[in-house]
């Protein structure tokens, strides 16, 4: 029988501003450990640590500008794109723009603090 997930249970972001993480599934609200699958609204200005996560990471930008720096350079990613990050690449994502960004990420396996390898602030 299918499974109805009634709401997401919000979970503290590490960053310099406040950003609201839904997770749908994943370690937190559903018990899943091969997939998480959260709702992200940040604010302009909003940037995180660099990090070096051990899973792939799926990011669907829904709404204004998710800006992903790597050791290659700097990818914009706009509503209605997306951006996959490999296991063990480095990425740093922020939002510049005014508007801010909403945006889902999909983590395989799931994601979790241990796996995620932040830069040290």
């Amino acid at each position: 029988m299918p499974k109805l997930i009634d709401a997401p249970t919000i979970i503290q972001a590490a960053g310099n501003k406040p950003k609201q993480i839904e997770e749908y599934a994943g370690r937190v609200n559903s018990g899943h450990s091969n997939v998480s699958v959260a709702r992200m609204v940040a604010p302009a200005g909003w940037i995180e640590p660099g990090q070096r996560p051990e899973f792939e990471e799926i990011t669907l930008v829904l709404q204004g500008l998710l800006r992903v720096e790597h050791e290659g350079g700097t990818l914009d990613v706009r509503a209605g794109q997306a951006v996959v990050a490999q296991p063990g690449e480095w990425i740093r994502y922020s939002c510049p723009e005014p508007a801010g960004a909403e945006y889902v990420a999909v983590c395989l396996p799931a994601f979790a603090p241990e796996t995620v390898h932040r830069d040290a602030t």
